[in-house]
């Protein structure tokens, strides 16, 4: 039997980590065969060598993280799926990329591995793809880098569109006329943007033309300059929608395109875009595809669970 030892600095330092640890507690010590006992300002592991190492060596990790992104229960269990697998550092990488959106909102950083991968490249690359299932944080995080270098003066203006395709309802026989009858297939943009930007300054930049939502039709025969554009819901393009999308892009800007490949929902069994895209563009450099999975999935536990008993039903 080994034993070692993790020392906090203060009785807050204790109960912080105290209370991200606690939900996990039992798993750890079911899964590697030992025991973690908390007194005071400290921690004490008893089990194998390696096991007791490698417990030590992860809360050690999370002493560091606290201090350099937030933290909470739900990023600790991903960080401790993610040592499972025998992924290391995990709380380091997962601290490497800060997204700073705004002085009166929080910094955005990575939950999962998967999404520290995809934010790297958004940053390397001029156009990014970034394929996943719900919940993944696609859309999310390339708003992100988009209000990021629209306030670092990266890009001069960010352009939103996504493909106005139904999913089983019909577009026709909505009320109003075709802004709003648009604006529903738009709405998860908007969403994202007001995490992100207090009200007053996207209704300002909208007015200015510096933030622009418009459906994927209205990119055609433009040349898009100095921005920063996200096609969303990717997966509802046709092939010549893509390809005209992506040519579209003009000097010093940037572009991520997000999908899901289990959610078309093309008309008539049409070829999708991304699909097709995902194929085709594999080996460009300057253009990366990230795929996330059901790993990266950060809402309710149980979404990541209904994912896997689809995946496990159908291929794509």
């Amino acid at each position: 039997m080994n034993t070692a030892t993790v020392h906090f600095d203060t009785a807050s330092e204790a109960r912080e980590i105290g209370a991200l640890l606690e939900p996990l507690t039992d798993r750890i010590e079911k899964d590697l065969t030992l025991e973690l006992l908390a007194r005071d300002l400290s921690v004490t592991i008893q089990g194998s060598e390696e096991s007791t190492e490698r417990v030590a060596g992860f809360i050690e990790e999370l002493r560091t993280a606290r201090n350099r992104t937030p933290l909470d229960r739900t990023a600790v269990g991903y960080a401790y799926e993610a040592l499972n697998r025998g992924d290391d550092r995990v709380f380091e990488k997962l601290a490497s990329i800060r997204i700073d959106v705004s002085p009166r909102k929080p910094a955005i950083f990575p939950k999962t591995l998967g999404q520290q991968v995809y934010l790297a490249a958004m940053l390397e690359n001029a156009i990014t793809f970034g394929l996943g299932p719900a919940g993944t944080g696609k859309t999310y995080l390339a708003m992100a880098m988009a209000v990021s270098a629209l306030l670092n003066d990266d890009v001069s203006r960010i352009i939103l569109t996504r493909p106005a395709i139904e999913a089983g309802e019909n577009l026709g026989f909505l009320p109003g006329d075709f802004q709003q009858k648009v604006a529903p297939y738009l709405r998860p943009l908007y969403d994202a943007l007001h995490d992100m930007l207090p009200s007053e300054a996207i209704e300002t930049y909208i007015e200015r033309g510096i933030i622009e939502v418009a459906p994927l039709a209205y990119m055609r025969g433009r040349t898009l300059n100095h921005a920063f554009v996200i096609l969303d819901e990717a997966q509802n393009t046709t092939p010549q929608q893509m390809l005209m999308f992506l040519t579209r892009l003009g000097f010093d800007s940037k572009c991520a395109i997000t999908g899901d490949l289990t959610q078309i929902d093309l008309p008539n069994k049409k070829a999708s875009g991304l699909l097709e895209a995902r194929t085709i563009l594999a080996n460009i450099q300057g253009l990366e595809i990230c795929e996330l999975s059901e790993r990266d999935v950060v809402r309710h536990p149980l979404v990541q669970k209904v994912i896997e008993a689809y995946q496990a039903k159908r291929t794509f």
